[in-house]
């Protein structure tokens, strides 16, 4: 399946990306977020986390590595950026939360190729103007699948993003 590519207008634009993914995700799905630094990565969380209907702000876990937040269904937000091998992804249960029973969503889900589930949405954000950014999403395996479908019908309809191009 080739990637889906949005534009976004806006940090708003982004969110609403976000938010469409969080209507659509379901416990068991894990979203990894790579990308330019600041180029709207928890901008699209605190989108996934308002769909959830997370009561309280979303921040980047840079420094808590990762950060569990209550809402309909449980949202897993991790940040790998700070983790220098791989060894470190056990101390941090790592392996445990992509099998808990929320939405497991990770900044920085390119730094260890390798921890990557075998079913995972990979959701690349790019800068690519003071305020614009390119978001290609892609999947690996049925479950992203089917989100990544939704996502693609649910985009045609949002403020401040737009697709691109089209996945096949």
């Amino acid at each position: 399946m080739l990637p889906l590519v949005i534009q976004t207008d806006s940090a708003e634009g982004t969110r609403n990306v976000g938010e469409a993914i969080g209507t659509l995700a379901r416990p068991g799905d894990v979203v990894l977020l790579s990308g330019d630094l600041g180029a709207g990565k928890t901008q699209l969380v605190k989108g996934i986390a308002q769909a959830l209907g997370v009561p309280e702000p979303v921040t980047s876990p840079t420094f808590n590595i990762m950060l569990v937040h209550e809402g309909r269904i449980r949202l897993y937000h991790v940040d790998l950026y700070r983790l220098e091998h791989s060894d470190e992804l056990e101390d941090i249960d790592y392996f445990g939360t992509l099998e808990a029973d929320g939405i497991v969503v990770v900044e920085w889900g390119d730094r260890f190729p390798e921890a990557a589930p075998p079913d995972h949405l990979l959701v690349e954000l790019h800068i690519c103007g003071d305020a614009e950014r390119e978001i290609k999403v892609a999947a690996l395996g049925e479950k992203a699948a089917r989100l990544m479908a939704g996502l693609e019908s649910a985009v045609r309809g949002l403020a401040g993003a737009w697709i691109v191009g089209e996945s096949a």
